[in-house]
This record gives structure tokens, C-alpha cells and sequence, in this order.
């Protein structure tokens, strides 16, 4: 199935198994969002537990974590990735630090879907990749699925969690078909993935850039170059522990996404390799 379709019924599943998970924002109901993520829910669940809301990001937020205080598990649509920064103090300053605050006592067990990146032709507020942003931030999850199976799995996983996830969607990928076992294990929800095995470079991306690492692994391998490629699946936290093991192998790094490569979550995995690797490298860490 297509991704877009994938997270789908990955919140269907969702909502049957709890009733108290809610799907909240702009144009999630009637419309089914502007992607269509959530095209039928409310029809099935009702307008109580798929809620349009206003146009305010902020209060979207501000009365989710309001909703989850009460024993709710609210999923938060952001429409596109330039809009969340009216939630931004929401986000950074309640959100993330509830459950420290309240030293354990409060959870806020909230997923903030946000699609992110380019890809679809859109102007500039509608094509950030703002995730270095978030992660940077104690008391929030990060993650990003590159395929149809990871985005069901994935989905259900944030929504269980009790830790506020905020869940970046590769809106270039929606229409990308993949296979779905929707009766599988899955594995855990931030540990990396190795989706090409190489031998002769490190090849580590994240959500909408996997695919581009996974071409490009195809391109190298008719010049006779053998690339391994590191799906991240997880920005905060990252599993380094799979990305070490790679690179102890292959002697090389390079880093891939999206967003600016000057404080982005390249850079923080090419130090952190850097410092556990330092005696296999064949070459300095390069960030893309």
C-alpha cells in the first residue's frame, strides 16, 4: 500500500484498540487532511474523537496536552511543516517538560504529526525540514519512517508511547507503494535500520532521503563501489550502536538529509561517529 495509506490505517487500528486516542486539526474530518492521512475517520469514529479544529496551532497543541492530562491520547496533525511554529512554545515548553516537571507523575502521551520536507512543488512555508529543532529538545521523540511498512508500525508505536513523539511524515514519499505485514513483530521504535548491505561506505539517511541513499547505493554499485545504507528511523534518540557497527565495517560516512547541514542531525551523528569510530576511519565523515 501507499504510505499515506499506511498511516491510515495505522490510526484506524489505533483508534479500535483505545478509545481514548483522539486525532485532532486542521481539516482532518470532514476533508480527511490535505493529504488524505486521515480520509474516513471521522465518518467511522465520530466527530468526538476526530475533531476539526481551528486554524491556531498553538491551541491545537495547548488543548491536546490539556486532553492528555485528563487520561487522553490525542494525535496532533500539524498541516504542513511551516505551520507549527505558532505551537513551537507549546511544544518546548509544556509538552516537552511535563513529565520532568511533575517528576515523573504527569505523562503526556502525545503524537504530533507533522509532514515535512520538499518534494511536492510547494512554496516556502509549506517545504521546512525542521526536525534538528526538535530533537535538540529534552522530553521529545523524534522519528521519521521512509516506507509503507515502518509508517504503520511506527505510528502505532508513537501513539502507545508515553512520551510526547512528534512523528515527521516524508510527504514526498505518501504515494510510494511498499509491502505491509500488518501481523508482524515490529522491531523498536528507534532502532535503526540497515536497508542495503555495502562494504565499501556508510550511507546513513532518515525519512524522505532513505530512498535517495537506497538509488543511489544502485548508481555506485555499476561503478563497482559496494554502498551499505543506515535507515536513521529515529532522530532523537539515535541509535548509533547500528550506525557504529556499519562504519567499523565499511571505514566510511556519509550523512544524508534534507534539512541545513550546519547544526543538523547530520552533524551530530558525524561527531558522534567520529568520536567511536575514530580508528576506522578511512576517511572524514561527510554530511550531504
Amino acid at each position: 500500500m501507499p504510505l499515506s495509506k499506511a498511516l491510515n490505517e495505522s490510526l484506524r487500528k489505533a483508534m479500535e484498540n483505545d478509545s481514548k486516542v483522539l486525532i485532532m486539526g486542521e481539516d482532518v474530518g470532514k476533508l480527511g487532511g490535505v493529504f488524505r492521512i486521515t480520509d474516513g475517520l471521522q465518518k467511522d469514529f465520530g466527530e468526538d474523537r476526530v475533531i476539526d479544529t481551528p486554524l491556531a496551532e498553538s491551541g491545537i497543541v495547548g488543548t491536546a496536552i490539556g486532553l492528555a492530562l485528563r487520561g487522553y491520547r490525542p494525535v496532533v496533525e500539524i498541516q504542513f511543516d511551516g505551520f507549527v511554529f505558532p505551537a513551537y512554545d507549546q511544544i518546548v515548553t509544556q509538552l516537552a517538560k511535563m513529565h520532568a516537571r511533575a517528576l515523573g507523575t504527569i505523562k503526556l502521551p502525545i503524537v504530533i504529526r507533522i509532514p515535512y520536507a520538499g518534494g511536492i512543488g510547494a512554496v516556502e512555508h509549506h517545504s521546512e525540514s525542521p526536525e534538528a529543532l526538535f530533537a535538540h529538545v529534552a522530553g521529545l521523540k523524534c522519528v521519521s519512517p521512509s516506507n509503507a511498512s515502518d509508517a504503520y508500525w511506527m505510528m502505532q508505536q508513537a501513539i502507545e508511547s508515553d512520551d510526547p513523539v512528534i512523528f515527521f511524515e516524508p510527504k514526498r514519499r505518501y504515494w510510494d507503494k511498499g509491502e505491509v505485514d500488518t501481523s508482524a513483530i515490529p522491531g523498536p521504535l528507534h532502532a535503526a535500520r540497515v536497508a542495503r548491505t555495502g562494504s565499501d561506505l556508510t550511507l546513513a539517511a532518515y525519512g524522505p532521503m532513505v530512498k535517495v541513499a537506497l538509488e543511489a547505493a544502485a548508481a555506485a554499485e555499476e561503478e563497482g563501489n559496494s554502498l551499505e545504507v543506515v535507515d536513521l528511523r529515529s532522530m532523537s534518540p539515535i541509535d548509533f550502536d547500528t550506525i557504529q557497527r556499519s562504519v567499523e565495517k565499511t571505514g566510511r560516512l556519509v550523512v544524508v538529509h534534507e534539512a541545513p547541514v550546519f547544526l543538523g542531525t547530520g552533524a551530530e551523528v558525524a561527531a558522534r561517529i567520529s568520536e567511536r569510530c575514530f580508528y576506522h576511519l578511512e576517511a572524514p565523515v561527510l554530511r550531504v
